[in-house]
């Protein structure tokens, strides 16, 4: 009955002897590096191609260049590292309120966030949110804790009696299905969920889109859940009342940054 709190011992030790440390954009301390870009790039398009290859896309031009226009805004004001990237977006028809952005430039919006982002500026408040999960690393920072973890299963398998393999091994192994699900294509912890918030936010306002409207969607996204339990997209986030406080504070103090984008040019029309 003592394994659980070993493994988790052996998780955690082979997860920050596998990585270096680092800060996140808004300062808090992160273990990633168990992977390189290189290979992060190449699990998001991993990724991205399964996704595309079991949704059907949508035939609604319209669309499309909607969420090309928003993903376009937004990325140019990202670091130039991410700005090379040549960025793509696909539109998926599902009814499910959701979006997802993957290192490597990929960006994934379903159909169902048009029944809540009811302007272009609260399309930017997603795309930005989840471009923002991108360049604050969480994805590294997810797969580090994945492999980790997996490679710690591997030690508590092996103490009683499983032939699970070599963790190192297993984990490579794995680095598909499950685990690019968990760690590229379902929400972050709540740090991560906040962090990108601000992250997002921000990306908005500098890119020229209202941050007020940020609240304007969440409050959407609240009368569309009929009150009960939020969208899969905001399962992870914290309580809707405080999480609406500070998407408040922060858009009353990001306005003069959102006038600056526009006084500079920076206005989008993408619908």
């Amino acid at each position: 009955m003592r394994i659980l709190p070993i493994a988790a011992a052996i998780a955690a030790t082979l997860a920050v002897a596998a990585c270096a440390t680092t800060t996140s954009p808004t300062g808090r301390t992160q273990y990633v590096g168990a992977v390189s870009q290189e290979q992060l790039n190449q699990m998001g398009a991993q990724a991205f191609t399964e996704q595309k290859a079991k949704m059907q896309q949508t035939g609604n031009a319209a669309q499309k260049r909607y969420v090309d226009c928003v993903v376009r805004a937004v990325v140019a004001q990202l670091p130039a590292a991410q700005r090379q990237i040549a960025w793509e977006s696909a539109v998926f028809v599902d009814d499910n309120p959701n979006a997802f952005a993957l290192p490597g430039g990929k960006v994934g919006v379903y159909t169902g966030i048009f029944t809540v982002a009811k302007n272009q500026d609260q399309l930017a408040a997603v795309i930005a949110h989840e471009i923002g999960h991108v360049i604050a690393n969480h994805h590294d920072e997810r797969i580090t804790r994945q492999m980790g973890a997996q490679a710690g299963l591997g030690v508590v398998g092996a103490l009683v009696g499983s032939r699970y393999g070599d963790g190192a091994t297993q984990t490579t192994n794995q680095l598909g299905g499950a685990a690019l699900q968990a760690a590229f294509l379902l929400p972050g912890s709540r740090a991560q969920e906040t962090e990108a918030d601000v992250v997002g936010q921000r990306l908005a306002a500098e890119a020229g889109f209202d941050p007020r409207q940020a609240v304007n969607l969440w409050q959407n996204m609240i009368a569309a859940s009929g009150g009960s339990r939020p969208p899969q997209w905001l399962s992870t986030h914290p309580d809707p009342s405080a999480r609406i406080g500070e998407l408040q504070q922060r858009a009353t103090d990001l306005v003069p940054t959102w006038e600056q984008a526009r006084a500079a040019g920076r206005r989008p029309a993408c619908g």
